[in-house]
């Protein structure tokens, strides 16, 4: 027996086991493809990422779509009027350019056209894009630095070059605690990360300006599958945690508010934060730039 499945064999196993229906759900991977795309296209990530494209490109038209998987970006991108050239090397039905194919036709799209290549080796013409877009993609490059090249080469001047949730890690053993932690690298062996370092000097490299990068805990559309309500909530707990045991340690005198900053910021680093990006194996970034 082979050592380690393909993505599709490892989706396809994964549907069938109890103890990863959460992850089937939050991650799209239903079999019904476009439950996939409508819990997609309402969810808070996508809102954000839509107002992110509005803020940095309001008037793009044309949008490439690289390492799509089974289409719930590019189908959502489509049925929001952009132009969508959709690029996936994996041709299955069920996790690959053949899903993407099928949801074109259920929602029976004509602005979105669909290609098979690895992003590296995409073959469309310099300037041919108002925006590239990656989610989920740009941390499984071969090649890093021709990745993003390839992206900047087919964007227009001024076009937006976007990437969302993509791993980060520290050191070596920072990616191996990731690697360790992933609940399917076990079975398919293909995940990976990069520093932020090595993510930014590959935008910079490639003759795009940096203009934005939100960090794991910045915006909704790295710590999804948690909401922004319950992301508060969370909050909330932990400061309350905090102020309950600073109270007890210092009493009335925490009621001084010069105090109370001291204290609480002593005892938040000795708590574990939740909110402390180095406690997730793999935290999420999502990078935004301009070419030049």
């Amino acid at each position: 027996m082979k050592d380690k499945m393909t993505w599709e064999e490892t989706i396809e196993f994964i549907r069938t086991k109890p103890e990863f229906a959460v992850l089937v759900d939050k991650a799209y991977f239903d079999a019904d493809l476009p439950v996939n795309v409508e819990k997609f296209k309402q969810s808070e990530e996508f809102v954000e990422i839509l107002a992110l494209i509005k803020q940095y490109a309001p008037n793009a038209k044309t949008l490439l779509d690289i390492g799509s998987g089974n289409g719930i970006s590019s189908i959502s991108f489509a049925i929001n009027a952009y132009e969508v050239d959709t690029v996936e090397p994996d041709s299955s039905e069920t996790i690959g350019a053949g899903a993407i194919r099928k949801l074109k036709n259920y929602y029976k799209l004509d602005n979105i056209k669909i290609y098979e290549a690895f992003a590296e080796e995409i073959k469309f013409p310099d300037n041919s894009f108002d925006i590239v877009f990656a989610r989920q993609c740009m941390h499984h490059a071969y090649d890093l630095n021709k990745f993003v090249a390839e992206s900047s080469r087919v964007l227009k001047p001024g076009g937006l070059f976007m990437t969302v949730r993509d791993h980060v890690i520290y050191n070596e053993t920072d990616k191996k605690w990731f690697l360790d932690n992933h609940p399917l690298q076990k079975f398919y062996g293909g995940e990976n990360a990069f520093t932020n370092n090595e993510y930014t000097n590959a935008i910079n490299k490639a003759g795009l300006d940096l203009k934005l990068t939100l960090k794991h805990f910045d915006s909704v559309i790295n710590f999804f599958p948690l909401t922004s309500a319950e992301k508060k909530i969370k909050e909330k707990e932990f400061e309350l945690l905090v102020q309950s045991i600073a109270q007890k340690k210092i009493g009335l005198l925490y009621k001084l508010s010069f105090v109370k900053t001291i204290v609480d910021k002593i005892v938040k680093s000795k708590l574990n934060n939740p909110f402390n990006e180095e406690s997730i194996p793999g935290r999420m970034y999502t990078y935004l730039a301009i070419k030049k």
